[in-house]
């Protein structure tokens, strides 16, 4: 059973910096891990991915250029670093992972387990 646990999440202040975590066990193959967001009243998103065998990584137009996903094949962790926050990035981060090949692989509907997520905030 596919385990995934969230940690790096807090409050920071507009420019800031924050690197999310995403611990996992259980896995035994999959096609890409991906961090995803949710604010209050809004569908959850994706924010970027990174693929198992090739390494390739997506990333969501909104946060190109400030966001960097990362992964230690040997931890089975993947990073999701943060810079330049702004106040349109507050929500809850998710990561998850999908099994299989997706065309859309920051679609959230293609990614079968997820973890419970860490709020990130973005206050002065």
């Amino acid at each position: 059973q596919v385990q995934l646990v969230e940690s790096g999440g807090g409050l920071v202040q507009p420019g800031g910096s924050l690197r999310l975590s995403c611990a996992a066990s259980g896995l035994v193959d999959y096609y890409a891990m991906g961090w995803f967001r949710q604010a209050p009243g809004k569908e959850r998103e994706g924010v970027s991915c990174i693929t198992n065998t090739s390494g390739i990584k997506v990333y969501a137009e909104s946060v190109k250029g400030r966001l960097t996903i990362s992964r230690d094949n040997v931890e089975n962790t993947v990073y999701l670093q943060m810079d330049g926050l702004k106040p349109a990035d507050p929500a809850i981060y998710y990561c998850a992972t999908a099994s299989r090949a997706t065309p859309r692989p920051l679609d959230p509907n293609d990614y079968d387990d997820w973890g419970q997520g860490t709020q990130v905030t973005v206050s002065s």
